[in-house]
């Protein structure tokens, strides 16, 4: 089915273009989110008699998105979560969960806006990005920890499964250097009672 775009599409094409999409496409996404128009010589006229005002109004809302993503890109989010010794969390983080952090720091993000191909499933700090516009995206970086002082030590750069995992190593090589420090000592105990 030809249409001609309304907006940039990702991957498609921009203001004024008429592509080729699949039948479905249009009629279920394009057309009824004001993304596209069915390409046929009423909509073409109509599209060149508003095409002027189609473009300002795309400018102002990229220049608005712009304007609003220039205090969010960058910014670091904290989310408390609770996850197991190896570091996976027992639920995960998803594109609502992004959503929400940026919201609540002022910027009002759908969730649809999130690009998030998967959600988070480990602690630690993880790069999201959100596209407030067509050609307006962002980077913002999720600091998943279980606690407020492990999101401060991710932060500064400390890898808090590394260092828990190497402080378990040296508890449980402690614990065996004890044990075999008590089994020397029984076993010098035993010893002159057993030549007896």
């Amino acid at each position: 089915m030809q249409v001609i775009l309304l907006e940039r599409v990702e991957k498609l094409g921009t203001i004024g273009d008429e592509v080729e999409v699949k039948n479905g496409f249009a009629r279920n996404y394009l057309i009824p989110q004001g993304k596209a128009l069915l390409a046929n010589d009423a909509n073409r006229a109509r599209f060149e008699a508003e095409k002027a005002e189609i473009e300002a109004r795309n400018e102002k809302a990229r220049a608005e998105a712009a304007s609003n993503g220039e205090s969010l890109d960058g910014t670091t989010f904290v989310l408390i979560r609770q996850a197991g010794e190896n570091g996976y969390l027992f639920g995960s983080v998803a594109a609502r969960d992004v959503a929400e952090a940026a919201t609540e720091a002022g910027t009002k993000v759908e969730r649809r806006q999130v690009l998030l191909n998967t959600p988070i499933k480990t602690i630690g700090l993880h790069e999201v990005e959100i596209r407030l516009h067509p050609e307006v995206t962002i980077t913002v970086t999720m600091n998943v920890a279980r606690s407020e002082d492990e999101a401060e030590r991710q932060a500064a750069g400390e890898n808090v499964i590394e260092a828990a995992m190497a402080e378990q190593r040296a508890d449980e090589a402690a614990v065996a250097s004890e044990m075999a420090e008590a089994a020397a000592e029984a076993a010098a105990e035993r010893g002159p009672a057993d030549e007896d």
